[in-house]
């Protein structure tokens, strides 16, 4: 049993020493595909049975070549067995079915074990950065991540973050915005994948994950939890309803959103190149929280639709307001529908007909009150005055 082995150059471990302190690739990584690949090769080159092991040396840079062999009473291939007898003469102890491993390492095994190592090592290089990349990119995954244009082309825009260069589709592109190399931009990570062609990173500028992420990075209360963002609506580069409340009753949910002077919602717009943001107050109550969502229009009442089972309400404006309550080809309502998860019809005061007041909510039945009692004053105005005039013209007539 020889006991020589392979010795590979020093400058071998030193390649693997620094692809560990320099690429964060593990030594232990490269030695293990080195080891099988050597392995392939010896089968391949010197039609070996499989039961051979090759091994490396980190530290002395040796190879060798090992062929394990079963201890039998009696050997049908000398290749794959030992007999009991002659593995009992290197030790006493072997029994029938213990594993014997004899070097067998060639002498002429090292001008194939230098290429072997080159190739392996190269390609295993490879893909243990791809891995190192996706396992540090995979955890930015719906989080953003600051980055430079490299290019772009018909379908795509390429920024780089780093380590790799990100994927930002059409759809991910916001209308309003021009991409030009070496502009800074803020995306929004939506995947990271490990494909055949390493990983691959897709960022996106119109996900609303965008809105709430920078939302975050300038209200101190939503990132501690203060204030918690329910949902977001948006229509990326033209506008976002966000609503949100509050864990804290001493805290306005709307107001610390907004900022003082509306500089932290402004912060966040100036990201978004210029899109419009509605901060809503969220609330328990259905009528009361689409009522909010159709900010700025006001609401005179809101009645549910039961009819299919269908999420869908009626929402009665006064007639003024109807036009802001839709807004500019129906996006305000649109988003306020996506934002409460509710279809919603919207329709003016002069065209609806009220329920019953027994099927009217408090709120509703308050605001036809208030309504009512409006107008009512108005037509005692009205009547004063022309009572006045009346007597007014009585008492001409009388003196003449």
């Amino acid at each position: 049993m020889r006991k020589e082995g392979i010795n590979m150059s020093k400058e071998m471990i030193e390649a693997l020493d620094a692809l560990e302190t320099e690429k964060g690739v593990k030594k232990e990584i490269v030695i293990e595909a080195l080891e099988a690949a050597l392995t392939s090769a010896y089968k391949r080159n010197y039609n070996q049975a499989q039961n051979v092991e090759v091994t490396f040396d980190p530290k002395k840079g040796d190879i060798k070549v090992f062929a394990v062999k079963e201890v039998t009473e009696e050997v049908f291939d000398s290749r794959l067995e030992v007999s009991l007898k002659d593995a009992m003469e290197i030790n006493k102890a072997y029994e029938i079915g213990d594993e014997i491993s004899f070097e067998v390492t060639p002498r002429d095994f090292g001008r194939i074990a230098a290429q072997t190592a080159k190739q392996v090592i190269m390609q295993r290089v490879r893909e243990a950065e791809r891995a190192n990349v996706y396992d540090e990119y995979s955890k930015y995954e719906e989080e953003i991540m600051q980055g430079v244009v490299e290019r772009r082309d018909n379908k795509f825009v390429y920024v780089s973050l780093g380590k790799i260069e990100a994927v930002l589709g059409k759809g991910d592109q916001m209308p309003n915005e021009r991409y030009e190399a070496h502009d800074h931009v803020k995306v929004f990570v939506t995947k990271v994948e490990n494909s055949a062609k390493g990983p691959q990173v897709f960022v996106s500028r119109t996900a609303p994950g965008l809105v709430k992420r920078l939302f975050e990075q300038e209200v101190p209360e939503i990132f501690d939890g203060t204030v918690e963002i329910v949902g977001i609506a948006r229509e990326a580069g033209d506008r976002t309803k966000i609503a949100v409340r509050s864990t804290n009753e001493d805290v306005d949910a709307v107001g610390t959103t907004v900022g003082p002077r509306g500089a932290r919602v402004q912060a966040v717009v100036n990201e978004l190149s210029g899109e419009n943001i509605d901060v809503v107050q969220w609330e328990e109550d259905a009528a009361d929280y689409i009522a909010n969502a159709l900010n700025p229009a006001q609401v005179i009442a809101v009645q549910f639709n039961d009819e299919n089972n269908e999420r869908s309400a009626t929402v009665i404006v006064p007639d003024y307001q109807l036009s802001l309550a839709i807004g500019k080809k129906g996006q305000n309502a649109r988003l306020a529908a996506k934002l409460t998860g509710f279809k919603i019809d919207i329709k003016p005061e002069s065209e609806v007909e009220f329920v019953d007041d027994e099927e009217l909510t408090e709120e509703d039945q308050a605001l036809v009150d208030e309504t009512d009692a409006s107008e009512a004053a108005v037509a005692d105005d009205d009547a004063a005055t022309t009572d006045t005039t009346a007597d007014d013209d009585s008492a001409d007539q009388s003196e003449e």
